[in-house]
């Protein structure tokens, strides 16, 4: 058997993830009968125990967010642990790459994360209207979490079973270095202009949000999110290492670094997920969220001040920039 499967970590992360496919499993194949069956307007006793099936299904819903997002963060450390294992990987960028499965399972966990917080804002809009507007939409939209995370357990198990401990994989330096002077940013960019485009697509979000621009806004975080990504990689990332060459997003969760790659990723994330569900719910159902952009708002504002804050104090303590 793979050494890999064998470790600690990762039967801790498979079996949890296993258990929770398998509560959702019996969620999804109650929320199946239930969308043939509901009838808000019927007072018959099959319709008292749908409503009952249906606070349930909820029931079963909100726990298995809270263990997915506790579970994302176990994810991430249990590949950094395997960093010891796996020859050439330095932190968590080696190991996640070390198959074709690493980064595609990372980027499907965040969707899984903000379609699963989306049902979650349908849902306490749902409770509170009483007469269920939006039973039908959540639980479809569940159905369609169910086969993401269908398919997520296939990845877990495929990427996982798959690392080779014997073949070197590649560490952060190079996988997001300059390799043979190539521009590793995007379009063409320098460092110059992807800082100008940070600050300003972050004014651009945060002037649309408190205007209420909602399709500015949606467009707006959308381009701010990829252009945060890259600047900290490969600049403020730099300010949090104190050094110049060392470019990587995940040597910052690290406890050599405090941990700050969680807040500073999470405030991001955080923001940028609450920003999207906000402008959605109000271009698709035309429901006020006034609460989701402010609070995106002020993530995202953390994020941007914590940022700037490492180059200031960098810049503070040697008089000059990296």
């Amino acid at each position: 058997m793979n050494e890999i499967l064998l470790s600690n970590p990762v039967i801790v992360y498979l079996l949890s993830e296993s258990l929770l496919f398998g509560l959702l499993f019996v969620a999804f194949v109650i929320t199946v009968g239930i969308l043939f069956k509901w009838d808000f307007d019927s007072y018959s006793q099959q319709q008292f125990r749908l409503e009952r099936r249906a606070y349930l299904v909820m029931t079963i819903i909100l726990f298995v967010f809270a263990v997915k997002f506790l579970l994302l963060i176990y994810f991430v450390f249990t590949i950094d642990t395997l960093s010891l294992l796996v020859p050439g990987a330095m932190c968590a960028a080696g190991v996640i790459s070390a198959n074709d499965y690493g980064m595609p399972l990372l980027f499907l966990k965040l969707l899984i994360l903000f379609f699963l917080l989306l049902w979650m804002t349908l849902n306490r809009d749902d409770l509170k209207a009483k007469n269920y507007p939006f039973f039908r939409i959540k639980s479809w939209l569940f159905v369609i979490i169910f086969f993401l995370i269908a398919v997520e357990a296939g990845l877990d198990y495929a990427y996982f079973g798959t690392i080779d401990i014997l073949k070197p994989v590649n560490c952060c330096s190079t996988l997001y270095g300059q390799m043979e002077g190539a521009n590793p940013l995007p379009f063409g960019l320098n460092t110059t202009t992807l800082l100008i485009l940070f600050y300003l697509l972050y004014a651009l979000v945060a002037g649309a949000m408190l205007s209420g621009q909602r399709v500015l806004s949606l467009v707006g975080m959308l381009l701010f999110v990829v252009i945060a990504y890259y600047s900290v990689v490969y600049f403020f990332g730099t300010y949090i290492y104190a050094l110049p060459t060392h470019k990587c997003p995940f040597c910052m969760l690290q406890k050599e670094y405090y941990y700050v790659g969680y807040l500073i990723w999470g405030t991001l994330f955080g923001g940028i997920y609450l920003g999207l569900i906000a402008s959605l719910m109000e271009l698709g159902l035309k429901a006020e969220r006034s609460r989701e952009r402010k609070a995106a708002l002020i993530l995202l504002s953390i994020f941007v001040l914590l940022c700037t804050a490492y180059v200031a104090v960098y810049y503070l303590r040697n008089g000059v920039f990296l």
